[in-house]
């Protein structure tokens, strides 16, 4: 009844955009930006796509070549082909062992026809942390724009635009206990960017379409919840984490961690078991009621392992028998205490029937 008064859609609209206002101030707050280069989207992805997309696209005049990693995220990875069918030339920075870039690398890289770098803060698979401010420090000297995926980094670890060098961030809320849905893009001052959606003037003309408020509200919520617990949480699930691996080497032999064994995510234990399959060890901890992901493969359709450990040149036998843990806000003591129990029980009992291992011995 209430919306049939057009004074009343003007109260509501105007209750939108002041909701819109307070959850662009607190993103921007929480990685030191301004409000006006804040854009709201449907999620990492969109973000990763109109960083790459839009940069390119707007500065082609200044160039056509993007330099990346060999270990992004497929948002990245298939936005640089899409981008390559249209005449950008991409040069894919090989990582270490441990899935770092060096920063060298990515300085002899740079042409002069470069318009764009774009490397995660961390990885999503074996937590690596990358050296961005470094690579900031390279990027602006070359004048060349500095694009960093950190959707898995904000409200974990420390991050601020200015200090890391970036010019674009891309950022998800169901990454920090948000809703699914929705993410940001940061996008510095003076940058041209060419739009990934058409349409109406939403987001000062950069992101056309209705901006979805109680997600953007609930994305703040929780970049504010976040940003608050940041240091408390990352001091007690990174001694978590140490205390999961140091369990893990203790009572499993012929295991090795996979990623930085410092420089990673303080939620992130990746490791490779020898001798058993890491959708084997999945299923069987599932049936513990554990939850885990494998890295053996990119996705569940398919057999190749996980282009992250291909690219840190790890064994594809080793590969294949990768796990990835993941620890987060409500995960306890107990429950780290429970899965190194289980753990070796289920390794033990999969290796009894792994041919491979009898011959081994």
């Amino acid at each position: 009844e209430s919306f049939g008064n057009p004074s009343s859609l003007y109260s509501y609209g105007q209750e939108n955009k002041a909701a819109l206002d307070r959850a662009r101030e607190t993103v921007a707050g929480a990685i030191g930006a301004r409000t006006d280069e804040i854009i709201f989207t449907s999620g990492g992805t969109e973000s990763d796509n109109t960083a790459l997309a839009g940069v390119a696209r707007a500065n082609r005049e200044k160039g056509n070549h993007i330099i990346t990693t060999t270990v992004e995220h497929h948002a990245i990875l298939e936005t640089c082909a899409s981008l390559a069918k249209s005449g950008f030339e991409i040069t894919y920075v090989p990582v270490d062992d441990f899935g770092a870039v060096s920063p060298d690398d990515i300085k002899k890289a740079i042409t002069p026809k470069t318009v764009l770098i774009s490397v995660m803060h961390a990885n999503n698979e074996v937590g690596s942390i990358q050296p961005i401010e470094e690579i900031g420090r390279i990027a602006k000297k070359a004048g060349v724009y500095l694009h960093t995926d950190a959707v898995q980094t904000v409200g974990h670890i420390p991050v601020n635009v200015d200090r890391m060098g970036v010019d674009l961030l891309s950022l998800s809320a169901h990454k920090l206990y948000g809703p699914k849905g929705v993410g940001i893009l940061y996008v510095r001052r003076g940058i041209r960017l060419e739009p990934f959606m058409h349409g109406g003037a939403q987001e000062k003309g950069r992101r056309a379409g209705t901006e979805n408020v109680a997600g953007i509200v609930g994305l703040a919520k929780a970049v504010e919840l976040a940003t608050a617990e940041l240091e408390s949480e990352r001091q007690r699930i990174t001694g978590l984490r140490d205390k999961l691996i140091k369990g893990l080497f203790d009572k499993i032999e012929l295991i090795q961690l996979n990623g930085h064994p410092v420089k990673r995510l303080p939620n992130n234990v990746n490791v490779s078991v020898d001798y058993v399959e890491g959708e084997s060890m999945l299923l069987n901890l599932d049936l513990e009621d554990i939850c885990v992901s494998t890295g053996s493969a990119c996705s569940s359709t398919s057999a190749e392992p996980s282009h992250v450990l291909r690219a840190m040149r790890i064994d594809p036998a080793k590969a294949h028998c990768s796990l990835r843990f993941t620890l987060g806000k409500w995960t306890t003591e107990a429950e780290v205490d429970r899965v190194l129990t289980v753990m070796p029980e289920v390794v033990n009992r999969l290796r009894a029937m792994s041919p491979l291992m009898k011959s081994a011995r």
